[in-house]
């Protein structure tokens, strides 16, 4: 069964837009389609709401610069696509179940010992959800020029 082409569309227009402030009337009004249609199918295809999927996407991309830069993690929250820290803070915590500054200390001094299971697993289940999600843009029905039928007629 191949992935529904709308929710690819709005898959791929999130994806290419996360680190900008996007909105939900925004998606809406770029696809022409009713919005409780919209949220429906997307929660039905991918199995958390829009707004879920955007902070859960901003949150995966800040984990490697959280680990891997010397970049204020203000700085990291407004290049993923946070208009706040406190909010960033808010969605980082209850996604991966540590604030990011604590997530950022464990990771530089590469004390993954220290890491609670519950944030290992927390982890894990955030990466394998993106990965979920590619899979199921990689499953979408291709587009191609129509098959050509001959006549034995011509």
């Amino acid at each position: 069964m191949y992935s529904n082409d709308l929710i690819c569309d709005i898959l791929e227009f999130i994806d290419n837009n996360f680190k900008r402030d996007i909105s939900i009337e925004e998606i809406f009004l770029k696809f022409s389609y009713n919005r409780y249609y919209i949220m429906k199918k997307f929660k039905k295809e991918i199995g958390v709401s829009i707004i879920t999927y955007i902070n859960m996407l901003k949150i995966y991309y800040s984990l490697n610069e959280l680990s891997h830069s010397n970049n204020s993690i203000v700085l990291i929250s407004i290049n993923s696509g946070f208009n706040s820290l406190e909010y960033y803070s808010e969605i980082f915590k209850k996604v991966i179940g540590i604030s990011p500054n604590k997530y950022r200390k464990i990771c530089l001094f590469n004390n993954s010992i220290c890491m609670d299971d519950c944030v290992k697993d927390n982890v894990i289940e955030l990466y394998r959800f993106i990965s979920s999600v590619r899979e199921y843009k990689k499953n979408r029905k291709p587009k191609g020029n129509p098959v050509l039928i001959r006549s034995i007629f011509r």
